[in-house]
């Protein structure tokens, strides 16, 4: 447990993490060489292994995020967390904040409201965009703007962003309390998928017998050898036939590709097909080849690997969270602050998947909202107007308005 709230003392900005996994977002920030990650935060018992060998410097708590005390975290530069995405998720049958798990931002909204670091980074779910409608990410928008964050999220893809040829599509979701910073922050371009299958993925070398699919083993096996004829395709069984994913990439890596079934991505070797390694699908997530593997079963360290973020995709995010933050050293901080019960929440939809947001104003009185509106070219809109809005992939400036 962390003794005092007092800042720690490094060359970089800190970080305080939550929600860790293996440790992939700390990693990517930690890769800059501009951030030092000095407190996890993480529940299951088996990442909590795998952290543990890769950050031994770092401290790692335990408990439930629901248990931790903000007394019990350091000030730190920045908050980060990839909340667990199964809430928003498909495979968690879309329950969003209906699920018992949901509560879980408001857990780390809970500790980023005390701390106030300068920045925050969120990671989730593509899909947490249009969620019920766009309700669920509405709430969090809104919650963190209110909060006092101006924020920017964007989908991006693992193999358009990250050089990964991984099909995984991600939200980023990055605040900054301090107006210039968020001003002088982007999202990285896109960049060429240089980095082919055979760059993760090892063809050549025999691996160990229980990878590979066999006659007599597998009841299917005579399809999958009758359509697994090319090495540069990921091959997957669909319960009634084979997908062939023909892109060059993995096809998203998922938490229960170590249970079998048709989330297992296959590849023909030359020593027969086979499903990926372990080593492979931290591979197909960027992790370098010295990250560390604790001993523990093999389907957990899918599991992990399949929970965890494309590490090159934050690299590039929190190099350009770095450059905004170094542009503001040694100036006066530029806080957003909501003295009046009346505040105007400014959103730019620039797309279904990208955006910005922030508060703009707060008013005691609602007369002096419609003057301010009055003036202005950017309307308020209604939640049943932003649902609308949500539904189409379309671009839009709109006010939205809280009253406390």
């Amino acid at each position: 447990m962390v003794a005092n709230n007092d800042t720690v003392s490094t060359t970089n900005y800190t970080v305080a993490s939550f929600f860790g996994g293996v440790g992939g977002i700390d990693l990517g920030f930690e890769q800059t060489k501009k951030f030092s990650t000095v407190f996890i935060n993480e529940f299951d018992k088996n990442a909590q292994e795998t952290i543990a060998i890769n950050f031994p410097e770092v401290h790692l708590d335990r408990r439930d995020i629901h248990e931790v005390e903000v007394a019990d975290v350091p000030n730190t530069d920045m908050i980060v967390g990839g909340f667990p995405c199964q809430a928003f998720s498909i495979a968690g049958y879309r329950k969003g904040f209906e699920d018992d798990r949901g509560d879980l931002f408001f857990e780390l909204l809970r500790i980023i409201a005390h701390h106030k670091p300068k920045a925050i980074f969120i990671e989730n779910v593509k899909n947490m965009v249009t969620h019920d409608h766009g309700n669920t990410f509405k709430v969090i928008r809104e919650a963190l703007t209110l909060n006092g964050y101006c924020i920017k999220w964007k989908v991006m893809n693992g193999k358009d962003y990250g050089n990964i040829p991984q099909n995984r599509e991600r939200i980023y979701i990055v605040g900054f309390r301090d107006k210039r910073a968020f001003n002088n922050f982007e999202f990285p371009c896109e960049i060429e998928l240089t980095n082919g299958l055979d760059t993760i993925i090892d063809y050549r070398t025999k691996v160990e017998d229980k990878y590979y699919y066999k006659e007599g083993v597998q009841p299917f096996y005579d399809k999958l050898k009758e359509e697994i004829k090319s090495q540069n395709s990921v091959y997957q069984w669909r319960r009634q036939y084979v997908r062939e994913n023909k892109s060059g990439v993995v096809p998203t890596l998922t938490a229960n590709m170590g249970t079998g079934g048709h989330n297992v991505p296959l590849i023909l070797t030359d020593h027969g097909i086979r499903k990926l390694t372990p080593r492979e699908t931290f591979n197909a997530q960027g992790f370098p080849k010295d990250f560390k593997m604790p001993e523990i079963s093999n389907g957990q360290l899918y599991k992990q690997a399949g929970n965890s973020v494309v590490v090159p995709v934050i690299k590039r995010i929190a190099e350009n969270i770095a450059h905004a933050l170094d542009e503001m050293v040694d100036s006066k901080s530029t806080d957003i602050e909501c003295n009046g019960k009346n505040i105007l929440i400014y959103v730019d939809i620039k797309n279904r998947f990208e955006g910005e947001s922030f508060v703009e104003e707060s008013f005691d009185e609602m007369k002096e909202v419609e003057e301010y509106l009055d003036k202005m070219e950017v309307k308020l809109l209604s939640d049943e107007e932003y649902f609308k809005l949500v539904s189409k992939d379309t671009s839009k400036k709109f006010y939205s308005l809280q009253v406390k």
